[in-house]
C-alpha cells in the first residue's frame, strides 16, 4: 500500500489569514471604504468637483514619473468622455458613469509593480466578440498611445 501524505493541521484560521493582503493592498481597501461612505452623502454637483479635486489630490500625491503619466490620462480621459465623473478608485483616479467606475489609472508605485495600468471595469462597453482586454499596460505616452487611450475611452464611456 502506498503511504499516505500527512498534511499539517491548521491550528487556527487567523493566523492562516494574517497575511493575505499586502500592506498596500490593506490601504487600497481601506481607502475604498472611505471614498465609498464620503460620496454617499454628496448630490451629483458636489460629488463631481469633490471627485475631480480627490483624483487630482491623488495625482499629486504620485512620485514624479507616474504623475506625469497619470496626469496625461487624466487629460485624455476627460477630452474623450466629458460626461465621466472624476473620482477616485481604491486611492487612484478613476472615471465613472452613473456612480459606476467605467476605467480607472493605477499607478505602477501603488502595488509597486513593474508599470502603470489603465483598467476597465465590467460597464465599459468594450466587448468586442468572446475575449477581450480589460487592462492595458502603458510604459509610456506617445501621440499613438494617447491616441489608443482616447478611442478606448469613448468606446467603454458609450
Amino acid at each position: 500500500m502506498a503511504d499516505k501524505k500527512a498534511f499539517p493541521k491548521r491550528t487556527s484560521s487567523a493566523k492562516a489569514s494574517d497575511n493575505v493582503f499586502s500592506d498596500e493592498e490593506r490601504a487600497a481597501m481601506q481607502e475604498v471604504i472611505r471614498e465609498r461612505k464620503r460620496a454617499g452623502k454628496l448630490t451629483p454637483e458636489e460629488a463631481r468637483a469633490a471627485g475631480e479635486a480627490d483624483a487630482l489630490a491623488a495625482i499629486a500625491a504620485l512620485p514624479e514619473d507616474d504623475r506625469a503619466m497619470a496626469a496625461r490620462v487624466h487629460e485624455l480621459v476627460l477630452q474623450a468622455a466629458p460626461h465621466l465623473v472624476p473620482r477616485t478608485f481604491y486611492g487612484m483616479p478613476a472615471y465613472a458613469r452613473d456612480g459606476r467606475v467605467v476605467c480607472f489609472f493605477q499607478a505602477k508605485q501603488k502595488f509597486k509593480v513593474r508599470y502603470s495600468t489603465l483598467g476597465f471595469q465590467p460597464d465599459a462597453r468594450l466587448d468586442e466578440g468572446e475575449i477581450w482586454p480589460v487592462a492595458f499596460a502603458v510604459t509610456s505616452l506617445s501621440p499613438a498611445g494617447e491616441g489608443r487611450i482616447a478611442d478606448l475611452v469613448k468606446k467603454a464611456a458609450g
